[in-house]
């Protein structure tokens, strides 16, 4: 084996629950199959979902056999682990648009080329399964009183304005049957997840056992949580999604970078595949120099790279120095930096043959993206330097925009004081 799996997730505090300790043996002994499963929610998996993926991927580099289970099927019902409410179900035609979203992400992580991976939909069983059939021959084996006493039933049942409708009660059978239906096809005998998941794990290894008479096994990793009690993965903007569409590459490096120094060196051992040995060394430059911000430039650079790539990185990293420099010239940066740096500021379109004339005066323009009430007080602040024009701070009430204003991708970027931005896209009318 290339590592031994187990020592690794202990070294980086990656282990919550273990189901059994012969689990260890069976790691050390030959080659497991395990799997993680991926709720088909959105179109994207974000950045909660980070931690599963490079589990799996540690899996695999560690020399066994991983399978990443979308939820084609089990997306139909929805899952209420840690939810208040019950989720919104999608239509066909919506969870097969999320399915081939997720299933690119995933397979970023995994080497599928040569048959090591596997990347598969509970649909392919779910949806054969005869109800009746079902309810006898699995539905016996689990007790009510059981389920009812799962967190996630019971906080739910105890909140009567949204109580829990049946379809969502079944979902611990569903994912359970998963377990044996994996069990069957593939000989997977471990089910990994979050450390919310653990009351379906066991299920499923119950129901193995008892169908099957196998010796299975569920492993939970700790919810990722930050030092200031806000939830992990959420920005101002909302969630940090994974699709570069939705946060792109330099968002994406910008919330790592911004990770507290509490953090830091946490998020180092459970996202990257750096040495332990290396982390501890960060961990120090982070205590005797945090100023430095050593920990987070590495965090940062290492999970970008692994999500995005090389290429995106270098721009992430290109943007950055540009746009947190005072005096920067953004025409440094090409159309592709520009856009994903500023990707989810308010845009406007504004007409490029206005350019020059009186329709691009600066303060009527200020006024008409709103961020200034009134072109009068838009003409007080300029004289102090409070607006800037492409990093370039504009002084002159009479200033009109020009083609000479253009930056790379037909972009103009506005400011107001130090950090509110607004983005003119310029083009034809």
């Amino acid at each position: 084996m290339a590592t031994d799996f187990l020592e690794d997730l202990r070294r980086r505090n990656l282990i919550h629950q273990i189901s059994a300790p012969e689990l260890a043996a069976a790691l050390t002994d030959g080659r497991v199959t395990g799997y993680i499963g991926f709720d088909p929610t959105a179109d994207s998996l974000h950045v909660g979902s980070l931690l599963p993926l490079v589990t799996l991927r540690r899996f695999q580099q560690a020399g066994h056999r991983p399978i990443g289970l979308v939820g084609g099927g089990t997306g139909l019902v929805g899952d209420p682990s840690g939810r208040e409410s019950e989720r919104s179900l999608l239509t066909l035609e919506q969870l097969e648009q999320n399915l081939a979203g997720i299933r690119r992400q995933v397979e970023r992580f995994l080497d599928l080329n040569a048959g090591d991976a596997l990347l598969v939909n509970n649909a392919d069983w779910l949806r054969q399964l005869n109800l009746l059939e079902f309810l006898r021959d699995i539905g016996k084996h689990f007790s009510v009183n059981q389920m009812m006493a799962r967190d996630s039933v019971r906080m739910r049942l105890e909140t009567r304005e949204q109580g829990l409708s049946y379809t969502e009660f079944t979902y611990m059978l569903l994912q359970a049957y998963d377990f044996l239906a994996l069990y069957d096809r593939y000989g997977c005998t471990l089910q990994m997840g979050g450390s919310d998941q653990w009351g379906n794990i066991v299920s499923g290894s119950d129901l193995v056992r008892r169908l099957r008479g196998a010796e299975t096994f569920g492993l939970t990793m700790p919810l990722v949580t930050r030092s200031d009690g806000k939830k992990f993965g959420k920005s101002e903007e909302g969630n940090i999604w994974l699709d570069p569409q939705r946060t792109s590459p330099y968002q994406f490096y910008q919330f790592w970078i911004n990770t507290d120094d509490t953090d830091a060196v946490q998020y180092l051992r459970f996202f990257t595949g750096l040495p332990i040995a290396d982390i501890e060394e960060l961990a120090r430059t982070v205590a005797s120099a945090p100023e430095q911000r050593a920990a987070q430039r590495v965090l940062a650079e290492q999970v970008t790279e692994l999500v995005h790539g090389r290429e995106a990185l270098a721009r992430a990293q290109r943007a950055t120095a540009v746009l947190f420099d005072k005096h920067a010239d953004y025409r440094q940066l090409s159309g592709q930096e520009l856009a994903e740096a500023f990707h989810g500021a308010p845009t406007t379109a504004f007409d490029r043959t206005a350019l020059g004339s009186p329709a691009a005066d600066l303060t009527a323009i200020l006024e008409q993206v709103e961020l200034y009430p009134s072109r009068g007080r838009a003409r007080k602040d300029i004289p102090a330097g409070a607006v800037s024009v492409n990093n370039v701070a504009v002084r002159d009430i009479s200033y009109q925009l020009s083609e000479q204003d253009l930056l790379p991708g037909d972009f103009i970027i506005l400011r107001k004081g130090k950090k509110t931005y607004h983005v003119l896209k310029v083009g034809a009318a």
